[in-house]
């Protein structure tokens, strides 16, 4: 639930606060000094003075603090980008709703679908703007591919695939699965979750989940490998890959099957820049397990992740007084999500979705029946002589025929 009465006439600048000096502090920040240029990081907040210090001389930026307190409530700051690990995520938005202060927070929401519950009901009890950076939905391919299904060049969406694959992530905390909730699921199903609601359409619930988890490479107690099925309620079914033992960088791809058409998308391994280097050629892209031989560097990190995209809706929305793209209430639907996968995984069967649904209902897929001379047609094709041939069923018989018209 967003503040419309915080929306202002004009463009404005941003202050921002950001929680966390990570990778992703690092992109995030990166992107916001560049993308509408002129929101600023104000103030970083790190655990590590260190830490904290580096980042603010790596970047410009004006003040560090040890203290999420002190940082959320800056006098110069109107808003709070959440960076850190899982489990520090509702402690710190709680701390930037109190304040009356704009919260984006990186994915997930929480660990499990219950925390996020309580993170998304303390935002809408402060009454204060709140964005999910889930910033894979607004990858340039992905929002170009969003708007061609909407405006129905594939028709009816029957069925996506989203792979996310990589060596593992960067950090400790996502390798204990008491303080990131989980293993690959959590990191990396997530995204993927939002990419498949995002193409069969968010009010379309999502309503069983078939899966299976495994740890195959690493000596931890998450999982390391996942593959499920979602099935949605017009009878969509989204499918999604993760995995932390993926050699040879990070595989982001997706796959959208409509009733009139598809879709492929292929986001960083391979885009159609690939360069060989005998030496060392330094920085290729994230993930990249080397920096020689063929190697699969990437034109504009920032952009091809969807950061750019993402933070511009994000401080657009506040300006406005509107709604983001992705708002802390999708994050809760994608945690609700996580944790049926998480059930279907130990009862090994299908998992119902356990979510405070908000978006209606959707009627089943459904194609209207076209004859031909009283037959149902089942299916028409062109054959190498040019000639058309019908697939056709008898309704009353239920025999299926072959005629060449």
């Amino acid at each position: 639930m967003i503040n419309v009465s915080a929306a202002t006439a004009g463009p404005t600048t941003h202050r921002v606060a950001m929680l966390g000096t990570g990778l992703i502090g690092d992109f995030y920040t990166m992107t916001l000094h560049g993308q509408r240029g002129r929101d600023r990081v104000e103030v970083v907040y790190s655990r590590s003075e260190e830490r904290g210090t580096a980042f603010q001389e790596r970047w410009g930026v004006p003040h560090a603090t040890t203290s999420v307190a002190d940082a959320v409530g800056h006098p110069d700051v109107d808003a709070v980008v959440v960076g850190l690990p899982n489990h520090l995520h509702e402690e710190a938005i709680a701390t930037a709703a109190a304040a009356g202060k704009a919260v984006l927070c990186t994915k997930p929401l929480g660990r499990t679908a219950e925390e996020a519950k309580r993170i998304l009901d303390t935002l809408e009890s402060a009454g204060v703007f709140g964005g999910y950076l889930e910033d894979l939905v607004y990858t340039p391919k992905t929002l170009k591919a969003l708007a061609a299904v909407r405006s129905g060049a594939i028709g009816d969406v029957m069925w996506v695939r989203s792979r996310e694959t990589h060596p593992g992530p960067h950090s400790a905390w996502f390798w204990d699965a008491a303080q990131a909730g989980g293993g690959c699921i959590v990191d990396l199903g997530c995204h993927c979750i939002e990419i498949i609601r995002s193409y069969v359409g968010k009010g379309n619930r999502p309503v069983e989940v078939m899966c299976w988890k495994d740890t195959l490479v690493h000596p931890i107690e998450a999982e390391d490998n996942a593959i499920a099925l979602v099935r949605f309620e017009s009878g969509a079914i989204g499918q999604f890959e993760v995995s932390w033992t993926f050699r040879g960088g990070m595989d982001l791809r997706d796959e959208v099957a409509g009733t009139d058409g598809t879709i492929w998308t292929n986001h960083f391994l391979r885009t159609g820049f690939e360069m060989f280097s005998s030496g060392d050629g330094g920085y290729v892209a994230e993930k990249a397990e080397t920096e020689s031989g063929w190697v699969f560097p990437v034109g504009d990190e920032v952009v091809e992740l969807g950061y750019v995209d993402m933070f511009t809706d994000m401080f657009d929305s506040i300006d406005a007084g509107t709604e983001p793209r992705e708002t802390f209430y999708d994050g809760y639907v994608v945690n609700a999500v996580m944790d049926a996968c998480f059930r279907s995984s130990d009862s090994r069967q299908w998992e119902p979705v356990d979510v405070e649904w908000r978006g209606g209902t959707t009627e089943r897929l459904s194609r209207p029946g076209r004859t031909e001379d009283g037959l149902t047609v089942i299916k028409e094709e062109h054959l190498p002589d040019r000639r058309r041939k019908l697939i056709l069923k008898d309704p009353g018989s239920g025999e299926f025929v072959d005629r060449i018209v």
